[in-house]
């Protein structure tokens, strides 16, 4: 965490805002949340968070060699999708 913001939140709310990101950019428009419930979820602490989906623009890969992990950048669209909901 950016040392400057550390006295401002926890390590969890940080950690929950990327969670939420992370949730907001996934592959399939239906999979994301709307903004209502992104925000429910934002002023929520009680509310599970479901888990995220791979983003559509990160593939990694294993090598079973020294499982090392490389993540490279796709571009997998007509750029439709990048439209929230």
């Amino acid at each position: 965490m950016d040392p400057t913001l550390q006295d401002s939140f926890t390590g969890n709310e940080v950690t929950r805002c990327i969670h939420i990101g992370l949730l907001c950019v996934q592959e399939n428009l239906e999979d994301r949340p709307t903004m209502s419930s992104v925000v429910l979820m934002l002023n929520s602490y009680s509310l599970t968070l479901e888990s995220p989906k791979a983003p559509a623009f990160i593939s990694e890969t294993r090598t079973a060699a020294n499982d090392s992990t490389s993540s490279s950048l796709l571009y997998s669209g007509d750029g439709k999708d990048t439209n929230p909901r």
